[in-house]
């Protein structure tokens, strides 16, 4: 067994690339400064925080500012790029 230490900025996971948010963290990626929003619908409070932390993970790892809005009347949410 080959046992080293690396810095946790060397780690990457792929979870999140095989979760049932890879379509919203794809559509995050094709969002530019002013442009158009995503419109996402939510079922459950549990959903909706999971997929603002697959947001604000995306917003630490690309250095990008996306924002978000709720329309809690029709359970969804928007998501933008700030300029």
């Amino acid at each position: 067994m080959k046992i080293r230490t690396i810095k946790r900025s060397e780690m990457k996971t792929t979870k999140k690339s095989s979760s049932k948010f890879k379509p919203l963290i794809d559509a995050l990626g094709q969002l530019v400064p002013g442009g158009d929003a995503i419109e996402v619908s939510y079922t459950s409070d549990k959903e909706l925080n999971s997929m603002r932390n697959v947001v604000y993970t995306f917003n630490r790892e690309n250095d990008g500012k996306i924002r978000s809005g709720k329309d809690t009347m029709n359970g969804k949410i928007f998501f933008y790029r700030d300029k």
